[in-house]
């Protein structure tokens, strides 16, 4: 009777989850005068026993950047002249968004744990209702990812997730020079027949230094004084071109 109490107790306990334990080649970028983009390796493993490799499991890395409201605008065409005709407010797009794969989404990832989780690009972007006027709010939504995949801001990559032994993976992400600062949130799903098994996150922090910091403070917090240091700058440009011709005529 014990050991019968005792196996429906064992059985009754809920199995251990999978867990992945990542890191990061590095978790800080500084944006400087120079910047022209970087790269980030990301590596880890998966405990308890799970399998990537498996054809019916695979691995899932995005990284994401700031998400921030904003308002897609078509233009059309009014007789020589091209003028926005109408517009669709985006809640909130990710400024960065990359997800890198092991294997074709389509093997890997159902549409339910997609939505559920927001993994793929198209489902990152939360829009708000369009017009009432606008039948094909869709075609805003994929303007705004065509241009900014074409500007390496978004991007899917299959097959980018190496896996080895079985349960070690690793994967890298090309980071473009045009990078909004703020808080990047790198997130790591295991799925086993299309399904979410288990999930991690990882924070990487953008920001300006050096003159790149001083300029974006001066702009955002002292815009008069941001736009007399313009102005002078331009008229220093201009005074020294000047002078330059002059000797050069001379």
């Amino acid at each position: 009777m014990v050991r019968l109490v005792l196996a429906l107790i064992l059985f009754a306990l809920p199995v251990p989850a999978q867990e992945i334990v990542a890191g990061l080649s590095q978790n800080r970028i500084s944006i400087s005068t120079n910047f022209d983009g970087s790269e980030i390796l990301l590596f880890g493993a998966l405990k308890q026993g799970a399998n990537p490799s498996d054809p019916d499991s695979g691995v899932i890395i995005t990284l994401e950047g700031p998400r921030v409201p904003l308002t897609v605008r078509r233009k059309d065409r009014v007789g020589p002249i091209w003028v926005n005709r109408s517009s669709v407010e985006v809640d909130a797009a990710p400024s960065f968004y990359a997800v890198n794969t092991s294997a074709p989404l389509e093997r890997i990832l159902n549409f339910t744990a997609d939505l559920r989780h927001e993994i793929t690009v198209g489902e990152a972007i939360r829009s708000v209702g369009a017009p009432p006027d606008i039948s094909d709010s869709l075609a805003f939504t994929e303007a705004l990812i065509r241009i900014r995949e074409e500007n390496g801001l978004y991007q899917t990559n299959i097959d980018a997730v190496t896996v080895r032994e079985e349960t070690l993976f690793n994967t890298s992400f090309i980071l473009p020079a045009n990078l909004v600062e703020g808080v990047y949130t790198a997130r790591l799903f295991l799925t086993s027949d299309g399904e979410v098994v288990t999930q991690s996150s990882q924070t990487i922090y953008v920001e300006k230094v050096g003159l790149e910091r001083f300029l974006y403070t001066l702009a955002h917090e002292q815009p008069l004084a941001y736009g007399f240091l313009s102005l002078a700058i331009a008229i220093a440009a201009g005074w020294g071109a000047s002078a330059v011709f002059r000797y050069i005529q001379s």
